[in-house]
Protein backbone atom coordinates (compact mmCIF):
# COMPACT_ATOMS: atom_id res chain seq x y z
CA UNK A 1 0.00 0.00 0.00
CA UNK A 2 1.43 3.53 -0.75
CA UNK A 3 -0.80 6.81 -0.24
CA UNK A 4 0.00 10.60 -0.80
CA UNK A 5 -2.26 12.50 1.59
CA UNK A 6 -1.76 16.32 0.84
CA UNK A 7 -4.40 19.39 1.19
CA UNK A 8 -5.05 19.00 -2.25
CA UNK A 9 -6.31 15.50 -1.85
CA UNK A 10 -5.16 12.07 -1.55
CA UNK A 11 -4.55 8.88 -3.78
CA UNK A 12 -3.81 5.63 -2.56
CA UNK A 13 -2.77 2.21 -4.17
CA UNK A 14 -2.75 -0.92 -3.43
CA UNK A 15 -1.26 -2.79 -6.15
CA UNK A 16 -4.25 -2.90 -8.48
CA UNK A 17 -6.34 0.32 -8.12
CA UNK A 18 -5.16 3.78 -7.97
CA UNK A 19 -7.81 5.58 -5.69
CA UNK A 20 -7.93 9.38 -6.40
CA UNK A 21 -10.03 11.64 -3.85
CA UNK A 22 -9.96 15.63 -4.06
CA UNK A 23 -10.32 17.46 -1.27
CA UNK A 24 -13.16 18.88 0.21
CA UNK A 25 -14.60 22.84 0.82
CA UNK A 26 -14.70 25.51 -1.71
CA UNK A 27 -10.86 25.76 -3.06
CA UNK A 28 -11.39 22.59 -5.01
CA UNK A 29 -12.41 23.26 -8.94
CA UNK A 30 -15.97 21.90 -9.27
CA UNK A 31 -15.31 19.81 -11.70
CA UNK A 32 -13.05 17.65 -9.13
CA UNK A 33 -15.88 18.21 -7.04
CA UNK A 34 -18.58 16.52 -9.08
CA UNK A 35 -16.73 13.60 -10.39
CA UNK A 36 -15.70 13.00 -6.59
CA UNK A 37 -13.64 9.56 -5.94
CA UNK A 38 -12.53 8.05 -8.88
CA UNK A 39 -11.46 4.43 -8.79
CA UNK A 40 -8.65 3.40 -11.42
CA UNK A 41 -7.93 0.13 -12.10
CA UNK A 42 -4.15 -0.63 -12.86
CA UNK A 43 -5.13 -1.79 -16.35
CA UNK A 44 -6.47 2.12 -17.65
CA UNK A 45 -2.81 3.65 -16.69
CA UNK A 46 -0.25 4.11 -18.89
CA UNK A 47 2.39 6.28 -16.92
CA UNK A 48 2.60 7.76 -12.78
CA UNK A 49 5.42 10.09 -12.58
CA UNK A 50 6.32 12.83 -9.94
CA UNK A 51 7.67 16.29 -11.53
CA UNK A 52 9.22 18.23 -8.85
CA UNK A 53 9.43 21.87 -8.27
CA UNK A 54 11.31 24.34 -6.15
CA UNK A 55 7.74 24.37 -3.59
CA UNK A 56 7.10 20.05 -3.86
CA UNK A 57 5.97 19.22 -7.18
CA UNK A 58 3.09 17.54 -8.46
CA UNK A 59 1.92 13.75 -9.77
CA UNK A 60 0.88 13.39 -13.18
CA UNK A 61 -1.14 10.34 -14.31
CA UNK A 62 -1.35 9.44 -17.92
CA UNK A 63 -4.32 7.07 -18.74
CA UNK A 64 -3.67 4.86 -21.91
CA UNK A 65 -5.61 6.61 -25.08
CA UNK A 66 -9.95 5.48 -25.14
CA UNK A 67 -9.24 4.05 -21.59
CA UNK A 68 -10.96 7.19 -20.04
CA UNK A 69 -14.03 8.99 -21.61
CA UNK A 70 -12.99 12.68 -19.90
CA UNK A 71 -9.04 12.19 -20.81
CA UNK A 72 -9.87 11.52 -24.41
CA UNK A 73 -12.33 14.34 -25.04
CA UNK A 74 -10.51 16.72 -23.22
CA UNK A 75 -7.11 15.65 -24.14
CA UNK A 76 -4.35 17.64 -21.93
CA UNK A 77 -6.56 20.38 -22.14
CA UNK A 78 -7.40 20.67 -18.22
CA UNK A 79 -5.00 23.11 -16.04
CA UNK A 80 -3.84 21.90 -12.79
CA UNK A 81 -7.08 23.06 -10.69
CA UNK A 82 -9.51 21.16 -12.45
CA UNK A 83 -6.99 18.60 -13.73
CA UNK A 84 -8.45 15.27 -11.38
CA UNK A 85 -5.43 13.32 -13.01
CA UNK A 86 -3.20 15.61 -11.05
CA UNK A 87 -1.73 16.88 -7.57
CA UNK A 88 0.14 19.34 -6.19
CA UNK A 89 2.56 18.18 -3.57
CA UNK A 90 4.42 20.01 -0.97
CA UNK A 91 7.59 19.66 -0.63
CA UNK A 92 7.58 17.80 2.57
CA UNK A 93 5.42 14.71 0.73
CA UNK A 94 7.65 14.74 -1.82
CA UNK A 95 9.50 11.49 -1.05
CA UNK A 96 6.12 9.75 -0.55
CA UNK A 97 4.59 10.95 -3.95
CA UNK A 98 8.41 9.82 -5.04
CA UNK A 99 7.34 6.17 -3.58
CA UNK A 100 3.47 6.30 -5.12
CA UNK A 101 5.36 6.76 -8.31
CA UNK A 102 7.48 4.12 -8.34
CA UNK A 103 5.25 1.42 -7.18
CA UNK A 104 2.76 1.93 -9.69
CA UNK A 105 5.74 1.92 -12.62
CA UNK A 106 6.94 -1.44 -11.00
CA UNK A 107 3.18 -2.91 -10.84
CA UNK A 108 2.96 -1.38 -14.49
CA UNK A 109 6.13 -3.34 -15.26
CA UNK A 110 5.41 -6.91 -13.50
CA UNK A 111 1.54 -7.16 -15.02
CA UNK A 112 3.04 -6.20 -18.28
CA UNK A 113 0.24 -3.78 -18.33
CA UNK A 114 0.26 -2.33 -22.93
CA UNK A 115 1.26 1.17 -23.67
CA UNK A 116 -1.28 1.36 -26.35
CA UNK A 117 -4.92 2.19 -26.42
CA UNK A 118 -7.46 0.10 -24.55
CA UNK A 119 -10.08 -1.68 -26.87
CA UNK A 120 -13.05 -0.21 -24.43
CA UNK A 121 -13.83 2.05 -22.08
CA UNK A 122 -12.14 1.00 -18.38
CA UNK A 123 -13.51 3.73 -16.39
CA UNK A 124 -17.03 4.93 -16.26
CA UNK A 125 -18.12 8.03 -17.87
CA UNK A 126 -20.05 10.82 -16.02
CA UNK A 127 -23.74 9.57 -16.14
CA UNK A 128 -26.76 11.13 -17.75
CA UNK A 129 -28.78 13.56 -17.14
CA UNK A 130 -25.59 15.65 -16.80
CA UNK A 131 -25.64 19.81 -17.93
CA UNK A 132 -23.24 22.50 -17.12
CA UNK A 133 -23.19 26.36 -17.35
CA UNK A 134 -20.13 28.20 -19.47
CA UNK A 135 -20.47 31.76 -20.38
CA UNK A 136 -23.14 31.69 -23.02
CA UNK A 137 -25.05 28.96 -22.90
CA UNK A 138 -25.90 26.01 -20.84
CA UNK A 139 -25.66 22.49 -22.12
CA UNK A 140 -27.67 19.14 -20.95
CA UNK A 141 -27.67 15.65 -22.39
CA UNK A 142 -30.27 13.58 -20.70
CA UNK A 143 -28.58 9.96 -22.71
CA UNK A 144 -30.21 10.59 -26.04
CA UNK A 145 -30.10 14.05 -26.82
CA UNK A 146 -28.25 17.41 -26.19
CA UNK A 147 -29.77 20.66 -25.23
CA UNK A 148 -28.52 24.31 -25.72
CA UNK A 149 -30.36 27.24 -23.69
CA UNK A 150 -28.41 30.64 -23.75
CA UNK A 151 -27.58 33.00 -21.07
CA UNK A 152 -27.61 36.47 -21.19
CA UNK A 153 -23.70 36.61 -22.83
CA UNK A 154 -25.18 35.36 -25.51
CA UNK A 155 -24.54 37.20 -29.18
CA UNK A 156 -27.21 38.40 -31.29
CA UNK A 157 -27.21 35.06 -33.47
CA UNK A 158 -27.58 33.02 -30.53
CA UNK A 159 -30.50 34.82 -29.13
CA UNK A 160 -32.21 35.15 -32.22
CA UNK A 161 -32.33 31.27 -32.89
CA UNK A 162 -33.46 30.30 -29.42
CA UNK A 163 -32.98 26.98 -28.01
CA UNK A 164 -31.04 24.31 -29.83
CA UNK A 165 -31.32 20.60 -29.64
CA UNK A 166 -30.53 17.64 -31.25
CA UNK A 167 -30.60 13.92 -30.85
CA UNK A 168 -27.09 11.93 -30.61
CA UNK A 169 -28.18 10.14 -33.79
CA UNK A 170 -27.09 13.37 -35.57
CA UNK A 171 -23.95 13.89 -33.85
CA UNK A 172 -20.91 12.88 -35.16
CA UNK A 173 -18.14 13.58 -33.03
CA UNK A 174 -17.52 16.38 -29.82
CA UNK A 175 -14.82 18.90 -29.48
CA UNK A 176 -13.96 20.46 -26.70
CA UNK A 177 -11.36 23.43 -26.08
CA UNK A 178 -10.31 25.48 -23.23
CA UNK A 179 -9.49 29.36 -23.13
CA UNK A 180 -6.47 30.01 -24.70
CA UNK A 181 -5.35 33.73 -25.63
CA UNK A 182 -7.92 36.07 -26.63
CA UNK A 183 -9.86 33.07 -28.34
CA UNK A 184 -13.01 31.37 -27.01
CA UNK A 185 -13.42 28.08 -24.49
CA UNK A 186 -15.71 25.97 -26.10
CA UNK A 187 -17.55 22.74 -26.36
CA UNK A 188 -18.84 22.03 -29.63
CA UNK A 189 -21.06 19.35 -31.45
CA UNK A 190 -20.16 18.29 -34.77
CA UNK A 191 -24.02 17.18 -36.50
CA UNK A 192 -24.42 15.86 -39.62
CA UNK A 193 -24.40 18.12 -42.67
CA UNK A 194 -23.79 21.27 -40.55
CA UNK A 195 -22.26 23.21 -43.51
CA UNK A 196 -19.61 25.53 -42.83
CA UNK A 197 -17.76 26.23 -38.91
CA UNK A 198 -18.53 29.06 -37.29
CA UNK A 199 -17.20 31.49 -34.85
CA UNK A 200 -17.57 29.69 -31.36
CA UNK A 201 -19.83 33.14 -30.59
CA UNK A 202 -22.07 32.41 -32.97
CA UNK A 203 -22.12 28.83 -33.83
CA UNK A 204 -25.73 27.05 -32.62
CA UNK A 205 -24.32 23.88 -31.84
CA UNK A 206 -21.23 25.53 -29.47
CA UNK A 207 -21.22 26.81 -26.06
CA UNK A 208 -18.05 29.39 -25.59
CA UNK A 209 -16.31 31.11 -22.41
CA UNK A 210 -14.50 34.00 -21.89
CA UNK A 211 -14.34 34.27 -19.04
CA UNK A 212 -14.50 31.18 -17.19
CA UNK A 213 -11.12 29.82 -17.41
CA UNK A 214 -12.31 26.16 -17.52
CA UNK A 215 -15.62 26.24 -18.84
CA UNK A 216 -17.27 24.79 -15.15
CA UNK A 217 -18.00 21.34 -15.92
CA UNK A 218 -18.76 21.15 -19.90
CA UNK A 219 -16.15 18.40 -19.91
CA UNK A 220 -18.04 16.54 -18.43
CA UNK A 221 -20.87 16.90 -20.58
CA UNK A 222 -18.45 16.31 -23.41
CA UNK A 223 -17.34 12.96 -22.13
CA UNK A 224 -20.47 11.61 -21.26
CA UNK A 225 -21.75 12.15 -24.84
CA UNK A 226 -18.46 11.29 -26.59
CA UNK A 227 -18.92 7.71 -24.10
CA UNK A 228 -21.99 7.35 -25.78
CA UNK A 229 -21.41 8.11 -29.29
CA UNK A 230 -18.35 5.25 -28.97
CA UNK A 231 -21.05 2.90 -28.19
CA UNK A 232 -23.23 3.52 -31.24
CA UNK A 233 -23.09 0.64 -33.32
CA UNK A 234 -21.39 1.46 -36.41
CA UNK A 235 -23.90 2.75 -39.28
CA UNK A 236 -24.44 0.04 -41.86
CA UNK A 237 -23.50 0.61 -45.10
CA UNK A 238 -26.20 0.68 -47.64
CA UNK A 239 -26.41 -2.06 -50.03
CA UNK A 240 -25.24 -1.96 -53.39
CA UNK A 241 -28.41 -1.72 -56.27
CA UNK A 242 -28.33 -4.76 -58.05
CA UNK A 243 -27.15 -3.62 -61.26
CA UNK A 244 -29.53 -4.46 -64.70
CA UNK A 245 -27.68 -6.91 -66.80
CA UNK A 246 -26.78 -6.35 -70.19
CA UNK A 247 -29.41 -8.36 -72.34
CA UNK A 248 -27.95 -9.27 -75.94
CA UNK A 249 -30.58 -11.81 -76.64
CA UNK A 250 -33.59 -13.15 -75.23
CA UNK A 251 -32.03 -16.51 -74.41
CA UNK A 252 -28.84 -14.20 -72.53
CA UNK A 253 -31.48 -12.49 -70.76
CA UNK A 254 -32.99 -15.23 -69.04
CA UNK A 255 -29.73 -16.73 -67.93
CA UNK A 256 -28.68 -13.48 -67.00
CA UNK A 257 -31.72 -12.98 -64.67
CA UNK A 258 -31.20 -16.61 -63.18
CA UNK A 259 -27.56 -16.03 -62.10
CA UNK A 260 -28.30 -12.73 -60.73
CA UNK A 261 -30.98 -14.26 -58.49
CA UNK A 262 -28.22 -16.84 -57.19
CA UNK A 263 -26.20 -13.34 -56.43
CA UNK A 264 -28.72 -11.96 -54.54
CA UNK A 265 -29.44 -15.21 -52.64
CA UNK A 266 -25.58 -15.40 -51.46
CA UNK A 267 -25.64 -11.66 -50.52
CA UNK A 268 -28.94 -12.22 -48.33
CA UNK A 269 -27.39 -15.59 -46.80
CA UNK A 270 -24.08 -13.44 -46.08
CA UNK A 271 -26.30 -10.28 -44.36
CA UNK A 272 -25.28 -8.00 -46.81
CA UNK A 273 -28.90 -8.15 -47.94
CA UNK A 274 -32.02 -7.53 -45.13
CA UNK A 275 -34.99 -9.95 -45.98
CA UNK A 276 -37.09 -7.51 -47.16
CA UNK A 277 -34.23 -5.73 -49.88
CA UNK A 278 -34.02 -9.66 -50.79
CA UNK A 279 -37.82 -9.64 -51.29
CA UNK A 280 -37.88 -6.34 -53.24
CA UNK A 281 -34.87 -7.49 -55.53
CA UNK A 282 -35.98 -10.52 -56.34
CA UNK A 283 -39.53 -9.96 -56.90
CA UNK A 284 -37.82 -7.67 -59.92
CA UNK A 285 -35.82 -10.23 -61.14
CA UNK A 286 -38.61 -12.81 -61.56
CA UNK A 287 -40.92 -9.78 -63.08
CA UNK A 288 -37.88 -9.68 -65.66
CA UNK A 289 -38.22 -13.43 -66.50
CA UNK A 290 -41.74 -12.67 -66.97
CA UNK A 291 -40.93 -9.90 -69.59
Amino acid sequence: MADVIVPDGSWTFDGELLRVVPASGNSVHELRRTLGELVIPLQAVASLTFEPGRKGGHLRLRLRKRADALTDVVAGGLDSPADPYRLSVPKDRSGAAQYLADEVRDALTVWQVPSGPAEHFLLPPPEAPISATAGDGTVTFDGERVRLDWTWLASTTKEEAGTQEFPLSDITHVEWSPLAGAGYGSLRFRVRNEGATQPPNKDLRCVSWGLQKFGGTTALVAAAVHARLAALPPERPEPPAPPAPALAAAGDAHDAVLRRLAELGELHRSGVLTDEEFSAAKAAMIRRLSE
